[in-house]
């Protein structure tokens, strides 16, 4: 069994291109907010759309990276396209639990074209930066799926049976609760987390040697 992640670290902000990727994640929590309120389900169904980007579009331009310099890319490339398909799999858990509205399959629409084209120009742009963002969003993850566990183990959202996907994907047993799947999406949250920070730790330092 893995060991449980610390679920209170978080990134010291640390220069101009940290401070940006802060406050945008800040700026983009507000509205999350305000539009989903307590509908942790809901919320979880349109923001794992958006999740899942980042990682298949860094991937990808590793991995072309990786070819022009015909050089290794030292496992960030399997790295970025596991944490993409690990949020596709947080999305189709979530759509058993809370069915997206027509508003909010328009809203997945709109936020997946904006955030796929925004951050392949901030790849191109700072690599550092993107992965920082995405360091960022993944600490707030955290935050949200543990207010969302507190939200179901107090009754105020019925602790539902765990769908058969989640149960098979993180091998839950038979009897698991939508408890259980949040326990178990937010670790995967925060490992995201510190790849990330960790990924933008390293091109800092290449960029200093």
């Amino acid at each position: 069994m893995s060991p449980s992640p610390d679920l209170e670290r978080t990134h010291t902000a640390s220069g101009a291109s940290d401070r940006f990727a802060l406050a945008f994640t800040k700026f983009l929590r507000l509205f999350a907010d305000a539009f989903f309120s307590k509908r942790y389900g809901h919320r979880a169904v349109v923001l794992e759309t958006v999740a899942a980007v980042p990682g298949m579009v860094g991937s990808a331009l590793q991995h072309l990276r990786s070819l022009r310099r015909m050089a290794d890319d030292h496992g960030w490339i399997r790295e970025l396209m596991d944490e993409a398909q690990n949020e596709r799999m947080h999305l189709l858990t979530f759509i058993e639990i809370a069915r997206p509205s027509m508003l909010e399959r328009w809203l997945i629409i709109l936020a997946q074209g904006l955030v796929f084209n925004a951050y392949f120009v901030l790849y191109l742009i700072s690599a550092r930066t993107a992965h920082r963002v995405v360091g960022y969003f993944e600490e707030e993850a955290v935050i949200s799926y543990t207010e969302y566990l507190a939200e179901v183990e107090s009754g105020r959202h019925e602790n539902v049976p765990a769908p058969q996907i989640a149960v098979d994907y993180w091998k839950l047993p038979a009897d698991a609760r939508l408890s259980d799947v949040i326990i178990a999406v937010r670790a995967d949250e925060a490992g995201h987390r510190d790849v990330n920070h960790a990924f933008a730790d390293q091109l800092d330092r290449d960029a200093r040697t």
